[in-house]
């Protein structure tokens, strides 16, 4: 039987909860599920509510009976905040969150670089905020527990899975035994190690780097703003990285390169860690100064990914589907852009919307964004722990010209975690206008946010289905556009139509947004003579107009949920 611990984790700053296990004695009537998501980290809880905001109910399995340990994830992107602020937390998580867009980069005691984050005004989220893993998990556990479409299993451990002709079969084992549970789709969300992965014999094609790096997270009062800090080659350290990051609650994270040869277990020695870390204080000016360790742990950089995330019933999202470096922020907001997109890609389907061509779009997208990722993350990384002597020296040759030459500098730049564009999706119409458009988002990419007042932006309105946003001052939209509307929410399509533009309500519309300046307008690149946007229910472009008929309407939904 799985006995999963009872002991709350120990922390400085975050009180854990036990949670008590589902057992299957309280509810004997197991029938079949529509997605059981096995793993309840940040990829396996953002599917779970993006799947129920589109209508579908889920079983989310945990093994543990509590959040994870640690601070893990901890630097949280603009699109992960408005992929969270679709769900529900956005606000818990700015409430107690440190928003910040600069990064320092250090060399023989010099700044040698500066990165600043694009922040303006349309802008509701900074660029990043730093929030530690327990409470995002939490405040995405409380949402799942408080929807009705989602049954939460603590302590339930996935031991096997079998796939059938439509369904899949997973033994769980609990603290009193193991039941078997069916279900039309089995979502892998569990982690890194995914034992799932492991079972069904699945390799990961790219790169594991050789080099470790502890994580440390101190409890400290250092006088510095939450910006990044990036020390290379310190006396104390020759020729390795550290890296240092504000956390709330009076937490600094220090992640620390490991010369070669180190094992992880030498290096997590208490007399090791306090040696380095008093070294690293000592460098920064504050030699002497108390701390308190709350958590740590080693990793190594990895850039891998399953080259399909689609393995018949079984379909994997988050790390159990790839493995990034984090430098770059890499990590936890490549999860919730997956769990974004299987959601209501696999709720189209479950709907009957779509086919399973569908699901093969999702694969084909999220491979690709994550292998563009590893593309970005394998400069960072080659940057960050040189894996060969040739990239040290031409690391080190940057280094040091840094110290004189501003030309070299941006070498330095860690490539923030960015949303992939899906420029080549199957879904994107191949007969609207998006090559006669001079600004805006374009086909494949994510959404552009503008502030409408003070505390309203676009983003605010959308979501939930598909969006068409229609410029327009006139007091209704054409007739022949209005039936083909009508015509897709008769077949079961979420489609919302909003009139930019328009100062009153608009026939045809669920909803009118003023643009008196013209603001909006201006951003999505759209003449003074009209044009419309159709936008995915993960609000990526998939369409774009200058003009707009019923015909080209029809087309671009067809294309866009493949049957």
């Amino acid at each position: 039987m799985h006995q999963p611990s009872t002991q709350a984790r120990p922390s400085i700053y975050y009180n854990y909860q036990v949670f008590q296990p589902w057992l299957a004695s309280a509810h004997p009537a197991q029938e079949r599920k529509q997605v059981v998501i096995v793993g309840a980290g940040p990829a396996g809880m953002v599917t779970a509510l993006e799947l129920a905001r589109h209508g579908v109910a889920s079983v989310v399995l945990s093994a543990e009976l509590q959040l994870s340990q640690g601070s893990r994830a901890i630097c949280f992107t603009r699109r992960s905040m408005e992929i969270l602020q679709q769900v529900g937390v956005a606000e818990r998580m700015t409430e107690g969150g440190l928003p910040w867009r600069f990064g320092n980069s250090y060399y023989r005691g010099q700044r040698v670089f500066r990165m600043e984050a694009p922040h303006d005004e349309d802008d509701r989220f900074f660029p990043i905020l730093n929030v530690q893993q327990q409470f995002m998990e939490e405040y995405l556990h409380d949402a799942c527990a408080a929807n009705p479409l989602i049954d939460f299993r603590w302590g339930n451990k996935v031991t096997q899975i079998d796939q059938h002709a439509g369904f899949a079969s997973l033994q769980v084992d609990t603290p009193e035994g193991p039941y078997t549970l069916e279900s039309d789709w089995a979502v892998a969300a569990d982690g890194g190690r995914s034992g799932i992965r492991s079972a069904m014999d699945l390799p990961m094609e790219g790169t594991s780097y050789e080099g470790f790096f502890v994580i440390a997270d101190i409890q400290i009062d250092l006088p510095f703003p939450t910006e990044r800090l990036a020390f290379f080659d310190p006396d104390w350290n020759p020729g390795n990285t550290i890296l240092m990051h504000r956390e709330p609650h009076g937490i600094w994270r220090v992640d620390y390169q490991l010369p070669p040869g180190e094992t992880p277990e030498e290096a997590l020695q208490p007399d090791s860690m306090k040696a380095r870390i008093d070294a690293q204080l000592a460098m920064i000016g504050h030699a002497g100064l108390k701390w308190e360790m709350d958590w740590s742990s080693v990793y190594s950089a990895r850039t891998l990914t399953l080259p399909e995330f689609v393995h018949g019933r079984v379909i994997f999202t988050g790390d159990a589907a790839h493995l990034l470096p984090i430098f770059g922020v890499r990590g936890a907001n490549t999860a919730f852009q997956d769990a974004q997109s299987l959601g209501w890609h696999l709720a189209y389907v479950v709907k009957g919307l779509a086919g399973p061509q569908l699901l093969a779009n999702h694969s084909t997208e999220r491979v690709g964004a994550a292998r563009e990722i590893i593309h970005e993350a394998g400069k960072s990384t080659r940057f960050m722990a040189p894996p060969s002597p040739g990239f040290r020296l031409l690391r080190d040759a940057v280094l040091s010209l840094s110290l004189s030459q501003d030309f070299v500098r941006p070498l330095y730049h860690w490539r923030t975690s960015r949303p992939h564009e899906y420029t080549h999706s199957m879904l994107n119409s191949t007969g609207d206008d998006n090559a006669l458009f001079k600004a805006g988002p374009a086909q494949g990419a994510p959404p552009q946010n503008v502030r409408l007042g003070a505390n309203n932006f676009l983003l605010d309105h959308l979501g939930g289905g598909f969006d068409l946003l229609y410029f327009t001052d006139a007091a209704a939209l054409p007739e022949s556009l209005r039936q083909v509307t009508v015509s897709a929410r008769a077949q079961g399509l979420p489609l919302r139509v909003t009139a930019v533009g328009a100062t009153q309500p608009v026939l045809g519309a669920n909803q009118h947004l003023p643009d008196a300046d013209g603001h909006l307008r201006q951003r999505y690149g759209i003449p003074a003579n009209g044009g419309a946007y159709l936008l995915r229910p993960d609000q990526h472009i998939c369409a774009r107009w200058l003009t707009l008929d019923a015909t080209r309407l029809q087309a671009a939904l067809h294309i866009a949920l493949p049957q």
